[in-house]
């Protein structure tokens, strides 16, 4: 089955968000929310193509301030290591927007599309955004599925030293060739040790996300709200929908143990451990998830 990869902006939540909508638009609906800095490209065709002929329309979507949706520039560039800090000692944290906002986007997205109801699949910070939409917004959620996302409990244990440093030492200039270098090094780091890329193939998904779209400011902002978001604990527990918590054994961004709080503090969710996983999408895995 080759899938539509034609690419449509519409007015949201008071934002424009590009999507791409595909398969049969009486079928159940799957929404596909990605992560930090992510792309509706991250989403693999390969996963798309194999929902879609599981009888499903699949919708993915490039976030506010990432892609091909709505920038915010004008809001400047927020110090997230100062942030960072001030969210330590539980200070006041004011950011250009909350993941609260993100995820009524995706609802507003919804509404746009005329769709009542989805099963809302996030991963990353779109496993926040879709744990928001399942948990103030649930008329609207089938089911949850959380992906390699986390609970924001401050006890949880952190990222790996080479993880985590790639959220503050990302290239900010427009030099092609240094941020696709970056980008090959952050797959390796924080990529599933049992499924390696092809590097062939992982070389030409990120020069065609560079062309697509470079927001490193967009990155930034979404961090904020990531940082403001804090623990979200007793928001899951507000969650009713029918929930699954998929996370990679091997993860050095998102340990394991945020998905196994997460699905701890959600009634009746089922977790999915995959061993040689890390925090990405590998195609040998389309048949798991």
């Amino acid at each position: 089955m080759t899938i539509d990869t034609a690419q449509q902006t519409i007015a949201a939540n008071g934002i424009d968000i590009c999507y791409q909508d595909h398969g049969d638009p009486a079928h159940p609906v799957i929404l596909l929310i990605m992560g930090l800095g992510g792309q509706l490209t991250l989403w693999p065709v390969e996963l798309v193509d194999a929902l879609v002929a599981k009888g499903f329309r699949v919708v993915r979507y490039d976030n506010r301030d990432i892609g091909l949706s709505t920038t915010f520039d004008a809001a400047g560039v927020p110090n997230v290591r100062r942030l960072a800090l001030r969210s330590l000692f539980r200070m006041e944290l004011r950011v250009p927007y909350r993941i609260a906002d993100m995820a009524r986007d995706a609802v507003g997205l919804l509404d746009a599309l005329g769709i009542e109801r989805a099963h809302i699949v996030g991963a990353s910070m779109g496993g926040m955004i879709a744990q928001h939409v399942a948990a103030s917004h649930g008329a609207r959620v089938l089911s949850l599925t959380s992906v390699m996302s986390t609970s924001g409990n401050r006890r949880l244990p952190r990222p790996k030293k080479a993880a985590m440093a790639l959220l503050f030492d990302r290239p900010t200039g427009g030099d092609p060739e240094a941020i696709i270098a970056f980008s090959k090094r952050a797959a390796k780091v924080i990529g599933s040790p049992a499924y390696p890329p092809d590097p062939e193939r992982l070389d030409r998904r990120i020069r065609a996300d560079f062309a697509r779209s470079f927001r490193p400011q967009g990155l930034a902002r979404q961090m904020a709200a990531i940082i403001a978001d804090g623990d979200r604990r007793p928001l899951l527990r507000r969650i009713t929908a029918p929930t699954l918590v998929i996370h990679g054994e091997a993860d050095p961004l998102a340990p394991i143990a945020g998905g196994h709080d997460t699905a701890a503090n959600i009634d009746d969710a089922a977790f999915l451990a995959i061993p040689g996983m890390g925090h990405d999408l590998p195609l040998a895995l389309v048949d798991t998830m």
